[in-house]
């Protein structure tokens, strides 16, 4: 079951910590290590999974990322086309998952959505507070015990996500980048 937990304070540390691990086994293959996701939203409910994206310099090939990140705990969940610009691994390898990390090529569009819709809603509480209100809603609907029900409840949210990143880049986001955010 998808389960959407109050905010947990101690989320910014569970990624940092995770964020140095991160660094220290891809070392300059890791561009910029940030928070993403709900759980990078302060005050924000979340599924309790630290999400975590990692700008590398190219995505192929991807096999130079699966040892240190397999040295971690990480597993690399093939996502099919979407694999090829936002390639996904969870730790542990079964599911719930605690941590989740999405690599992206450095000035891609996903490098660039996913900061933006952060940002947003770190600084509009209204659209985070109607964004919780979704995804209660999706984790009702969808019971996420399978990764097609877990795929399901992540697209639902779709049309939400693009008119957020819309008014986004009407604002002028996102934020420059700061390693780690």
């Amino acid at each position: 079951m998808i389960t959407i937990a109050p905010y947990d304070s101690s989320w910014p540390a569970l990624f940092e910590a995770e964020a140095a691990s991160i660094r220290k086994v891809l070392g300059v293959l890791a561009v910029h290590v940030e928070h993403v996701g709900s759980t990078s939203v302060p005050g924000l409910a979340a599924k309790a999974v630290i999400d975590i994206q990692v700008s590398v310099p190219s995505l192929r090939p991807l096999s130079p990322y699966h040892g240190p990140l397999s040295s971690l705990g990480y597993t690399h969940v093939p996502v099919g086309d979407f694999d090829l610009v936002y390639p996904f691994f969870q730790k542990p390898n079964t599911w719930p998952a605690t941590h989740h990390i999405h690599l992206c090529a450095v000035g891609s569009e996903q490098e660039r959505d996913h900061l933006a819709f952060r940002d947003y809603l770190r600084n509009h509480p209204s659209a985070a507070a109607a964004y919780v209100e979704l995804k209660r809603t999706l984790a009702a609907t969808h019971h996420g015990t399978t990764f097609e029900s877990r795929e399901r409840y992540s697209l639902s949210k779709t049309e939400f996500v693009t008119a957020a990143l819309e008014r986004a880049f009407a604002e002028g986001y996102p934020l420059p980048l700061r390693d780690g955010a």
